[in-house]
């Protein structure tokens, strides 16, 4: 699947592994994020599982702020309120894993 270009082209997503490839029950994707660029502040009623590939992104969460680098990881909780930000020189990106639910 060719990579989809989200907010002017400030994210950049890709689904590494799901449906197409016969995944029965996981989403693999990997987003990178311009400096500057943000996803949308949002919630959901499934998990992430979130690996950090490079770069430095701020995980922005109800109960405030947390700053994550490379080799990092982050859960999300079903329904928990977030965004990822870059707000780094460097373009910075990650790997999330969603249930197939959650679309690619």
């Amino acid at each position: 699947m060719q990579p989809q270009e989200i907010n002017g082209g400030q994210i950049l997503k890709r689904v590494l592994i799901g449906p197409r490839d016969g995944a029965p029950n996981f989403v693999m994707r990997l987003f990178t994020l311009k400096p500057g660029a943000a996803t949308p502040y949002h919630t959901h009623p499934w998990e992430h599982e979130v690996f950090i590939v490079e770069g430095e992104i701020d995980v922005i969460r109800k109960d405030g702020k947390q700053r994550v680098t490379k080799g990092s990881y982050v859960f999300v909780e079903p329904n928990e309120e977030h965004q990822f930000q870059n707000n780094g020189n460097t373009e910075a990106s990650f790997i999330c894993v969603i249930p197939k639910e959650g679309g690619e």
